[in-house]
């Protein structure tokens, strides 16, 4: 069955400036080369100018070392931006791990409640978001929005996982929730991304890949193709998220 080729890709959307959700480290149940080199090159096949990091080892293994690799893995790319986490199970070596990343000048921890089994009403996972937003970091989270929402209110939150199927329940939650921010990977329906940033702003979107996990083309490709207009692309495809950081610059020097 013939179909019309694509439309080209409008030059000022080659590049996407920062990717939030980004991934690196030892993935032994896949074989998918993850080491911090593949990864970084991946981003830069896709026209990706870089990604907001986080350990795999820390999210599955062990938080402490892992954060420790995700520090020297920045270290040696500084245009990378280190992401820390924890392991909510154990919600008391996670309240000293914070205070550590924070010490250390992390900005972003990413949360991993489905992958490390943690239900929605967890006080493990109400008392890891209170420490962390008292620590003036930004939080970044796996787990479906509609689930998963309510501990998170009043925090400034990238929700990774927000699908096509869940913009209505997100657009009502962003309504009333400034800090809300859903990753752009899985809004794939033909209007998902238009809808969210039609009815609360670009600002409440962050363009993410899960990268070297997913293909970073469908995502790449679904933002370039938005129908957005240039200061909403923008602010998309790496503004909400360089924000984040601004904003902990700010918070420092008071």
């Amino acid at each position: 069955m013939f179909r019309p080729p694509l439309p080209p890709v409008p030059v000022e959307r080659q590049k996407i400036d920062l990717d939030a959700d980004v991934l690196f480290g030892a993935i032994p149940s896949r074989d998918v080369d993850a080491s911090l080199d593949a990864v970084t090159d991946q981003l830069q096949r896709h026209g990706i100018r870089t990604g907001l990091i986080c350990s795999l080892r820390g999210a599955l293994f062990d938080a402490c070392s892992g954060n420790d690799e995700m520090r020297k893995a920045s270290e040696q790319d500084p245009g990378l931006v280190p992401v820390g986490t924890v392991d909510i199970r154990d919600a008391l070596t996670a309240e000293t791990e914070i205070g550590r990343l924070a010490e250390t000048g992390v900005r972003l921890l990413r949360l991993f409640p489905v992958e490390q089994g943690v239900e929605p009403d967890s006080p493990g996972l109400q008392h890891v978001i209170d420490v962390a937003v008292a620590h003036g970091l930004v939080l970044l989270t796996s787990g479906d929005v509609s689930q998963f929402w309510r501990p998170f209110s009043g925090a400034r939150v990238c929700f990774l996982d927000v699908h096509a199927y869940r913009v209505a329940d997100f657009v009502i939650l962003a309504r009333r929730e400034p800090g809300f921010v859903a990753s752009t990977r899985s809004l794939v329906g033909p209007d998902s991304i238009e809808r969210v940033a039609g009815e609360v702003g670009a600002h409440h979107l962050a363009y993410g890949s899960r990268a070297p996990l997913h293909d970073v083309m469908p995502s790449a490709m679904r933002l370039r193709m938005a129908a957005l207009n240039d200061e909403e692309w923008q602010q998309a495809a790496g503004g909400t998220a360089s924000r984040w950081l601004e904003t902990a610059d700010l918070e420092d020097e008071k």
